[in-house]
This record gives structure tokens, sequence and C-alpha cells, in this order.
């Protein structure tokens, strides 16, 4: 069910995505009297299509892309029948240079204003929700991978870069982490230093490896939230609202003690002593074999939420829309300078549907469909023939210079399109699966 889940949200996303893009190419190419022939979201064979004044509209049994046939248009489709005959008034080819490149950048813009606005709605909808940095006063939890770089736990950042920061979350941000050289200044022991962080830590915290293995936490003062029923804790006699203080005669002040000690002692007997109404009282349990009691911790802080007026989501909303297409860049530019391996930073449709998860949550699908809009523009604007972005360098090309590229050289480096697109995919999904196992 799991991977079924996952599936569905990869396909419904990458749906909605493709047909939107395929959709700019169409609505503008017929905004400027060009016949449509076919508008297909995924790829043959067909599964289902109907023709409305001259377009045929088709649904593909492979819902890995989709494409948009304009007459006397060299595409991806190679059909190349239409050379050896005069350019009709309702082909691509007999249209002016900016009416082929507005259809051409078509569904680029279309996916740049989808991710625009979905990004605008979930900001106005849901607001934001955060940990504040000045929450956390007593220090970090410092995992393994944490641990390798120099942290270690009960260190406090007090500083990102050099500049003080607002949110918790800012530690291991994006804009961080793509940067060249970044740091951490902390505070152990009564004195400040700095951490260096490597180039190379966004692509551990990505590695497969590494996914069930968290980076910082803060440490947070706690009591028991929701107790599970007939869980260990449960049946223990653990209530809402009391604070474990020890297990087993070791002391337990923060939550990341009782996981040390929950998980030194999976299916095993364990005594409890908790704080309930300012008494201590003793308690037996035993531990699963995940090492948990089956409790929701409440901690002693409280989240910050920010709500935005429609007016601020717009400004908000775009602007986080092309913090992704500049994240974007600097990842390549990661990738080009050698500071990461592309085998581990590129992914497949099996990456992306892992991105998605395997349970349906409405805003985390929007959430991702809305990054993933931005990065299909982004990659359709390359200047790679087969692309968007290499008819849109032709064009640029013979709009400045006044001479179009014959279409012999068009339809060579359509081929040339062809097999580089191909070969990344092919890439992409090995990729894919070596990360699999």
């Amino acid at each position: 069910m799991d991977i079924l889940i996952m599936v569905g949200q990869l396909i419904l996303g990458l749906s909605i995505l493709v047909g939107l893009h395929e959709f700019g190419h169409l609505i503008t190419a017929k905004m400027f009297g060009m016949k449509v022939e076919q508008y297909s979201i995924g790829f043959p064979p067909k599964i289902w299509g109907f023709t409305w004044r001259g377009t045929e509209y088709l649904l593909g049994a492979i819902p890995l892309g989709g494409y948009v046939k304009i007459a006397g248009m060299i595409d991806e489709s190679m059909d190349k029948t239409f050379l050896n005959q005069e350019p009709q008034p309702w082909e691509f080819r007999s249209k002016p240079a900016w009416q082929r490149l507005i259809v051409m950048m078509g569904g680029i813009l279309v996916n740049v204003i989808t991710g625009i606005i979905i990004f605008i709605l979930l900001i106005f909808n849901t607001g934001e929700e955060y940990i504040p940095a000045k929450a956390v006063k007593h220090g970090i939890v410092a995992h393994p991978l944490a641990q390798e770089i120099g942290l270690k736990t009960g260190d406090k950042i007090v500083k990102i870069n050099g500049q003080s920061f607002d949110r918790f979350e800012d530690v291991v941000s994006a804009k961080i982490l793509l940067n060249s050289n970044s740091y951490y200044t902390i505070e152990r022991d009564g004195q400040q230093m700095d951490i260096r962080i490597p180039n190379d830590l966004i692509e551990k915290l990505s590695d497969k490896k590494n996914t069930n293995k968290r980076f910082i936490d803060p440490i947070l003062p706690f009591e028991v939230g929701e107790v599970s029923p007939n869980s260990p804790a449960q049946k223990a006699g653990m209530l809402k609202g009391d604070k474990i203080v020890g297990i087993n005669e070791k002391p337990i002040a923060f939550f990341h003690e009782l996981q040390e000690a929950l998980q030194q002692n999976k299916s095993k007997d364990i005594d409890l002593k908790v704080s309930r109404k300012g008494e201590v009282v003793s308690l037996k349990a035993k531990v699963t074999e995940e090492g948990k009691l089956g409790f929701l911790p409440r901690y002693d802080f409280k989240f910050e939420s920010l709500h935005y007026s429609f007016g601020q989501s717009v400004s908000k909303g775009t602007t986080m829309a092309f913090t992704v297409v500049y994240d974007n860049i600097k990842g390549f530019g990661k990738i080009f300078r050698g500071e990461v391996s592309a085998s581990k930073s590129l992914s497949g449709p099996i990456g992306i549907a892992q991105v998605f998860g395997s349970t349906w949550d409405w805003q985390r699908f929007w959430r991702i469909t809305a990054v993933l809009s931005m990065v299909l523009a982004f990659m359709n604007f390359l200047p790679i023939p087969a692309l968007d972005g290499g008819h849109v360098m032709f064009l640029t090309y013979e709009i400045v210079s006044g001479r179009k590229p014959s279409d012999s050289f068009l339809e060579a480096s359509q081929k040339v399109g062809m097999v580089l697109l191909l070969g990344l995919m092919a890439f992409a999904i090995f990729n894919d699966i070596y990360k699999l196992f």
C-alpha cells in the first residue's frame, strides 16, 4: 500500500504539471493561429482520447511526460514530412520568430505561474510554524553526522556565517548547506568557536544510508502527552502530564536522554521514576522492540506561528517559488565544482516518489508539487536541444541575428538533444535503482 500511495502521488503530481506545461504551449500556439495536431499527457501507447476543434487530446500509458505536436515544427516526434512542402499559414515555421518564441516559452511560464500560485495559497491558508532559535535554551543534540563535523551534544549554535538567526530550522536550510565555506559559531563551556560546514554535508544528509539518521535536534525538556491505548506506558500507569525523571536509577531531564535510555533497553523491563503533581512515583514498564513506551512527548516550548494577509502571501509565495530556482542553480554549481556527487544529488521518478512519501498528506503533496513545478520550469529553460530552452536559444539567435538556422541543423540538433535527454533519463532511473540497494 505504501508503494501505491507513493506512485499515486507521483503520477498525479506529474500529470498536473505536465498537463499544465503542455497546455501553455497549446494555448499560445492557438492564440497565434497555429494548428495543434495533438496534445498528450503521458507517452504512448494511447489509453484514451478524443478530437475537438482539430486537435486530438490523448492520455498516454507512460505517465512520465507529455507533448504537444504543432504543425510545421521539428520536435521530439522527429516528423519531418512537411519539410519538402511549402510552409502553410497555420504552421509553426511560417510564423514570426517572436511568436514562435512565445509559444516555446509558454510551457515554462505556465509552470512558473503554477508554482507561484500554489506557494501563495499554501502560505495564505496555513501560514508558517517554526521553532524559534531563542527557545533552544539548552543547546543541541549532535547526532553522528553532526559529530563528524565537530559538533557536540550541549553546544549552543549562536550564529550562522557570522549572522544571528531567528529560526532553529535555519541551521540546516538549503541557503546555508548550498553555500560554500559556511560555518556555525557555537558556544561550548562558556567559550565561542567556529565549526566549518563541509561543502558535501548536503550530500551526506540526502544519502539514503543517512535518511533515518538525524543531524541535530534541540535539547528539550518534556513531559508525557497523549498515552497510546494498550501501550507499555498505559500498562505501567503513566499519565498525561507526568515528567520522567529517571530510568533504572539514571537521571532523565531531556527527551534525547530518554530516547538513549530506551534504545539501550529494548525489549527489557525498566524501573521508571516519574514526577507527578510534585511527588516522585515509581513505575515498571517493558520497552518495545523498537525502543519505545508508547506516548507522545509534550515539549517545554511553543512553536511560533506567522499568518499572512493575501497581499503578504503573494510576496512571500513568489519569493519562495524563485528561491527553489535559486537553490537549484546553486546545487548545479556544487556539482560542477565537484563539491558533491551528481549520482547522489540527482533523482529520477523513483527518488521523486520517495520524496512524496508513503502517507497522503495534501499539504505536503501541494508543497512538493509547487517545488517540482519550479524545477520543471528551470530544467526546461536549460539551453539543451529538444528542451524548450534549446528552441528558445535558437529563436533568440534568429531574432538577434536576423538569420534562421537551417532545417537540417535544427533536425540534427534535435537528434543530439534527444540522445542527451534519453541518456540523462536512463542515468536517473538506474541511479534511483542503485540507491535503493
